[in-house]
């Protein structure tokens, strides 16, 4: 009787060297998500350039060269569009993880990265100045977000939130007219030296004993 063996083998080769026919193909990014990025891109360059009230789907989606209603599809209307336009994650630090006579610089250095590195900040500042819906976005963010940190480091909570409000004056101030207002002066002003200039500030109105 032949001896299957060398048969078995071969069969057995052929099967490990053939894909398995339930593997799933590569990922490719989805066409979804390229519209929806150009749709968010295209509504924060609107919202930034014309404010909340004059902004409109239609001129959203000519600028990222789709159809009216495609923006509606993904996003139901001209407030889902601008919550999901302006939604930001500061991405603040634990300021305990510093030594307390540093936590004013940390916070200051890390505004400055993000409002130099994130164009939704200065498109969301735009719109808060000159719109309601703008400037509730900006206080969502503030309570969410801000007063966590300020509270870590305060050293009297019921003084809590006028010092986060008073923290975020002064870096508001700066990103307005550095990144939208552009006096020279303060685009002129190296990095550095802002940071030098504003954390004494902030330090003081984070830890500070009451005035």
């Amino acid at each position: 009787m032949p001896d299957s063996k060398p048969e078995a083998l071969v069969v057995s080769a052929a099967t490990a060297a053939s894909p398995a026919p339930d593997a799933p193909p590569p990922a490719t990014p989805r066409r979804s998500d390229a519209t929806r990025g150009a749709i968010l891109e295209a509504a924060r360059e609107r919202f930034a350039a014309d404010g909340y009230e004059r902004a409109t789907i239609r001129a959203v989606a000519r600028d990222a060269n789709i159809d009216p209603s495609m923006v509606m599809r993904y996003y139901g209307s001209k407030e889902g569009l601008f919550a999901a336009a302006v939604a930001v994650d500061l991405k603040l630090p634990d300021l305990t993880a510093f030594a307390r006579e540093d936590v004013g610089r940390a916070l200051v250095t890390h505004f400055l990265d993000m409002w130099e590195e994130n164009e939704v900040l200065t498109a969301l500042l735009r719109v808060g100045v000159t719109n309601q819906a703008g400037a509730e976005r900006m206080q969502t963010i503030f309570r969410d977000q801000l007063l966590p940190v300020a509270r870590a480091v305060c050293p009297d909570p019921e003084q809590m939130p006028a010092r986060a409000a008073l923290c975020a004056g002064q870096l508001l101030g700066l990103a307005l007219t550095r990144y939208v207002l552009r006096f020279p002066p303060a685009v002129a002003l190296p990095r550095q030296e802002a940071v030098a200039w504003l954390a004494p500030t902030v330090q003081r109105y984070l830890t500070a004993p009451h005035p």
